[in-house]
């Protein structure tokens, strides 16, 4: 016995799966990734093509304005999503918001609740001119009995349609729209834990080698820091590269600091400072009579350096001669003095530093291969300082309160033109560089700030040296407005209207030259570098 379906149920059949198939579209577009504001769009574009909406707007309770505001949507312009933001409470959307229940609106023309602050509607009625109103559909987006958004949707109105069925269309994509909030949410929350969990283990070696004078939280800062760790209970041969000023003599101290050897000797070598026939005798020492001017048995830094640890500088510098004689000590741990015929055992550790590139001075034959290899068990590369950015106001800090305490001078902060200038700086230098900059700029402090003209001339830009091709009054008055703006918006943590204050002014001019400037607020926020509270 065959059934056959009359129209009706027909009709009815096409639009649950219709329905269905609107669900799983928006469900699979959820579940693309975890942006969030990506997967939106497309799902508020598939329920307008099902629902024959206008627009729908999906808005978002911002906890720290009180304000909900639209965060997307979906036929409005950027300039009308602007515009709608309300108040907890205030309009439908507000009032959806706050009690979390649907409401719906056949016309907008007859509720005085509807606020329309997009300014769209009237503009769509006139558009189609048959239609004489609008329906409104906002449903809540809950988190639990948490309320922390809404969906909303406009369709041009028709008495024959019943609303009914959007709602629970609404709902239930709401209800999907939640469910991808919880899971990114517990996605952030992990993501942030594990990056809490790195930065309190980074944080915990910085501590510990914070005796070596290591400052620094970049990443580089911590994987080097980590490297540290790692290596520093063994006895193993340590490599460090990197750039003139980095810091490698550090890493090095730092690595017999943490080492059992730590009680023992740090026997410092900067090879390059050293005459070619002079470096033999200052490593392994010299018999009396051993050359003209030996006129007594001497030590040489291996002895000194006895259970210890001895750092050799700019190892890259060592003759052909004087490799051999270093690989001899690595290999076989003895050496003799010049002019002498006692073999001595060497209990030492050796850490070699160089700026060159041995593997390029390897192909010109001018570094031994071997001695490479005995040298870098463990290599170490110290990053230049414009690869770590986020360390030169730590290292400005530092460097500012150690010079001031050394001169005997109260300097309390660097005002934000001279950070800027420092941040924006290449660093040819790298932190020695950055020290020498500081110091010079505490000893020309005259009120207890370091101001942009008091930083190098290699540091100066056209705009804070008032050398701007064709200079004019306007263009100094606007760099000295720009300076004191910036002051004061640092000093407030980027507050408009308390920076207006402090400058005698209002905050819509302070908005005005924020915008005219291009003044980043967001470098504001973090307040003043104040060395009194470091």
């Amino acid at each position: 016995m065959s059934y056959v379906l009359n129209p009706l149920e027909n009709t009815n059949l096409q639009r649950e799966l219709k329905k269905l198939q609107l669900m799983l579209d928006i469900s699979q577009s959820l579940q693309q990734g975890l942006d969030l504001k990506q997967a939106v769009l497309p799902v508020l574009e598939k329920m307008s093509s099902h629902m024959g909406m206008l627009r729908g707007t999906i808005t978002i309770l911002n906890r720290e304005t009180g304000q909900v505001e639209i965060d997307q949507a979906f036929g409005l312009s950027t300039e009308e999503r602007s515009r709608g933001r309300y108040r907890l409470g205030e309009g439908v959307t507000g009032q959806v918001v706050k009690s979390g229940e649907p409401a719906v609106v056949r016309k907008i023309s007859e509720t005085p609740l509807f606020l329309d602050r997009t300014k769209t509607r009237w503009r769509e009625i006139e558009k189609h001119c048959k239609c004489k109103d609008i329906s409104f559909i906002c449903v809540p987006i809950k988190i639990g009995n948490e309320a922390i958004g809404a969906l909303s949707a406009d369709r041009l109105f028709d008495e024959s349609v019943s609303l009914e069925e959007d709602v629970q269309i609404l709902t239930i994509v709401a209800s999907l729209v939640a469910q991808a909030v919880k899971l990114r949410r517990e996605a952030r929350e992990r993501e942030n834990a594990l990056r809490e969990e790195k930065d309190r283990l980074s944080g915990e070696l910085l501590r510990q080698f914070k005796p070596t004078r290591i400052i620094g939280n970049s990443s580089a800062m911590r994987q080097i820091c980590a490297l540290v760790a790692q290596v520093a209970p063994s006895n193993a041969t340590v490599l460090i590269t990197g750039e003139s000023g980095v810091g490698k003599e550090l890493v090095a101290e730092a690595i017999h600091l943490n080492s059992s050897r730590s009680g023992k000797p740090f026997v410092k070598v900067n090879l390059a400072a050293l005459p070619e026939n002079l470096i033999e005798s200052e490593l392994f020492g010299h018999e009396k009579g051993a050359f003209t001017g030996a006129i007594a048995r001497r030590s040489g830094r291996f002895e000194m350096a006895e259970g210890g640890t001895l750092f050799l500088d700019e190892i890259g510098e060592l003759s052909p001669s004087i490799q051999v004689k270093l690989l001899r000590v690595l290999q076989e741990r003895e050496y003799e003095r010049v002019g002498g015929g006692e073999t001595l055992k060497a209990d030492v550790r050796v850490i070699a530093a160089t700026n060159r590139s041995l593997e390029e001075m390897i192909r010109e034959k001018k570094f031994r291969e071997d001695l490479y290899y005995r040298l870098s068990v463990f290599p170490v590369h110290v990053p230049p300082l414009r690869e770590r950015r986020t360390d030169i106001m730590l290292l400005a800090d530092y460097f500012t309160e150690k010079v001031s305490t050394r001169h005997g001078k109260k300097v309390l902060r660097i005002s934000t033109p001279a950070i800027e200038m420092l941040m924006s700086y290449h660093w040819p230098g790298n932190v020695r560089e950055l020290e020498n900059c500081i110091e010079r700029a505490v000893l020309l402090s005259s009120d207890g700030v370091i101001h942009g003209h008091q930083l190098p001339p290699s540091l100066q830009t056209a705009e804070s040296s008032g050398t701007l091709p064709n200079a004019k009054l306007q263009g100094a008055l606007d760099s000295l407005e720009r300076e004191m703006i910036s002051d004061a918006l640092k000093s407030t943590h980027g507050n408009m209207a308390k920076a207006a204050v402090i400058l005698g002014t209002t905050e819509r001019l302070i908005g005005l030259r924020v915008k005219k400037f291009g003044i980043n607020l967001s470098n504001c926020k973090g307040g003043i570098t104040d060395l009194r509270n470091p």
